[in-house]
């Protein structure tokens, strides 16, 4: 998933070098095992029952056995040469990030600034998340490749079988431990690589969105080579069964693609690497399902094998990951990496405008961008923050009327963040870095500088403020989500949770943590949310709702749930609804009067006081035509 540098030709020397000392020392067959390790200074020794375990029935028949027991010697020599990165370098890392978490946030109020509660084991790095309308979060990434940061920790060159996807459920009712998790593997799919191996998708490095009832699409995926090149992998994840569907091929392969849904409800899926490899970005734009397919509406109702189809344009972009938003005009923003690459593209009439340049004037890293709220109760967002994106730039840059200008800054430039909506209305900022996999003391070296550990959080006003400091310096592949319950969950980055395993051979090599904001910890009783009546409702119709604290509301919102990868959630918004009548414990809310201002799907409803403390939140389904 790096394109900095190129560890995996290092490796593939290494490799060489390996087979080349055991082409000498180790036996040509599977015969008797010598009793000694080999005399040769730097030679390995290779047991029968090491290389009977190693060799792979597939090689044998593609290759031969004297070819495939030679690879075989080559894996186990690798193992033996390098010896990675030691376990009690790892064990110390953790402890002083810890304590000095601990020293450092000391020195912040909670009510104030929030604070950082649980840190936990996952048994998925979490490269990609999906909050679920189950309440459950979705996690997936890559089969581990590498047990050392000081090494590419993702399989971007890795050609075969061992290119292979995984996806867990976390349940936070069943709390922190193993059994919280559920795997749900993709698919066993054939990737076009040219060794036809059968294994769990790569959906790793796609682009994710919502469907409106529910389900997740998840677009492109890693084909392997060539410095990430696109997979052409379209599927669904069902969080009512938790269960994976697979669709018609994208027409193009798409590695790190971006997916936003529109207004219409279905999703527009454009940029990505395309089949043949870093720098050839697929620039069409395609649609699921597509245009002569009905959209489902029904959280029972999912299809396989369901066709896309294109727009007749393209999108011109050459970065991967732009950042897309449907705003409440009906049309889909997209703000490209590079200054000079935005655009605006009308799904009625499907074309497109470019945008006036971003005044930066150059290129950004990934950095996140959020749709601010609209401060008019329904309406939907009708303006974009950028952020981050560059180490040297602590600006943030706001579009909306068509106009850029310039907002207020951070405290520093920052790439890989994630930055969130509160349902309060403010901004939270966590996770960065200094550039892809470099926390500012050079490539491949996890050791952060301490900057990068520090939240911050705009306030209502427009202000930024520091806060404080999360346990692992979570830079590239670092991911973000708000809770039912308020709270926000931190997790990804591969690397730093490589880097800072106490047990790198237990199996649970990824790892959570839990922020509870500010407005958790302002005292007293919070609001409560006890029924909604009408949870699949229309545009512009009245939510009926039952709370335990009628004389606690002051406001409602709609919060988009999040679904993240590199600093991107198209899905992201809040929508505050008006109250239109209270009797006792009734209360009666407008939704938004329009698909545009919240295109189809779930949405978390919170119920809020004068204080900004929210509700724990109840789902909600705006659906057209009921």
């Amino acid at each position: 998933m790096s394109r900095r540098g190129n560890p995996r030709r290092r490796w593939t020397f290494a490799a060489g070098c390996a087979a080349l000392v055991l082409s000498v020392t180790a036996p040509a067959a599977l015969g008797p095992a010598p009793a000694s390790a080999d005399p040769r200074p730097g030679g390995v020794h290779i047991t029968r029952a090491q290389l009977a375990k190693e060799v792979r029935p597939e090689e044998v028949k593609a290759f031969g056995r004297p070819r495939a027991e030679q690879l075989a010697r080559d894996r186990i020599g690798l193992r033996a040469v390098d010896r990675g990165y030691p376990q009690p370098m790892r064990t110390r890392s953790l402890k002083r990030l810890t304590d000095s978490q601990a020293e450092l946030n000391a020195a912040f109020a909670p009510s104030q600034s929030g604070r950082f509660t649980d840190y936990f084991s996952s048994p998925d790095y979490g490269d990609h998340v999906a909050l679920l309308p189950t309440g459950k979060v979705l996690l997936f990434s890559f089969e581990a490749v590498e047990e050392s940061p000081n090494k590419e920790t993702a399989p971007t060159e890795v050609i075969g079988r061992d290119n292979a996807g995984r996806a867990y459920v976390w349940d936070p009712a069943k709390g922190t431990g193993a059994s919280a998790f559920k795997s749900v593997q993709p698919p066993v799919v054939k990737v076009d690589d040219g060794l036809d191996e059968d294994r769990p998708a790569p959906i790793f490095c796609a682009g994710h969105s919502y469907l409106p009832n529910g389900m997740v699409g998840v677009f492109g995926g890693n084909l392997g080579g060539n410095h990430g090149a696109g997979a052409h992998l379209a599927l669904v994840f069902d969080p009512w069964t938790e269960t994976w569907h697979q669709q018609k091929d994208l027409a193009e392969g798409r590695w790190y693609p971006s997916v936003v849904t529109g207004a219409d409800g279905r999703q527009f899926i454009t940029s990505g690497h395309g089949d043949t490899g870093w720098g050839k970005l697929s620039q069409t734009i395609e649609r699921f399902p597509a245009k002569n397919t009905a959209v489902s509406y029904d959280p029972k109702v999912i299809a396989d094998g369901q066709a896309l189809d294109k727009w007749p344009i393209r999108a011109e972009y050459s970065t991967d990951y732009p950042h897309l938003f449907s705003l409440r005009d009906g049309k889909i923003y997209g703000f490209g990496r590079t200054y000079n690459e935005q655009y605006v593209f009308d799904p009625q009439t499907e074309t497109e405008q470019p945008l006036r340049n971003r005044p930066d004037g150059g290129m950004r890293n990934y950095g996140s961008a959020v749709a601010l709220p609209n401060g008019t109760p329904g309406n939907g967002p009708d303006s974009v923050l950028i952020l981050g994106g560059d180490r040297n730039d602590p600006k943030t840059y706001r579009f909306s009327g068509g106009r850029w200008t310039e907002d207020t800054a951070r405290a520093f430039g920052r790439t890989q963040d994630d930055t969130l909506i509160f349902p309060d209305g403010r901004l939270f900022t966590v996770n960065g870095g200094y550039d892809i996999r470099d926390y500012g003391n050079g490539l491949y070296n996890p050791n952060a500088h301490e900057k990068y550990r520090q939240t911050e959080i705009r306030g209502l006003d427009g202000s930024w403020k520091l806060g404080p400091v999360q346990r692992l310096p979570r830079g590239y592949h670092s991911n973000a989500v708000i809770l039912p319950d308020g709270r926000i969950m931190v997790t990804g980055d591969e690397l730093q949770e490589i880097a800072n395993n106490p047990d790198i051979k237990s199996g649970q090599n990824g790892t959570i943590e839990i922020y509870e904001p500010p407005y958790l910890h302002q005292g007293g009783t919070r609001p409560t949310l006890t029924d909604v009546s009408n949870p699949t409702v229309g545009y512009g119709a009245g939510l009926r709702v039952s709370t335990g604290t009628p004389d606690q509301v002051e406001k409602a919102v709609l919060m988009a749930p999040i679904t993240s990868t590199h600093s991107v959630d198209t899905s992201q918004r809040r929508i505050e609804l008006p109250i239109s009548s209270s009797a006792g414990n009734k209360l009666v809310l407008k939704t938004p009067p329009s698909v545009n201002d919240a295109p189809p799907g779930y949405y978390l409803l919170f119920l809020l006081d004068d204080r900004g403390v929210p509700s724990v939140a109840k789902w909600v389904q705006l659906r057209p035509g009921v």
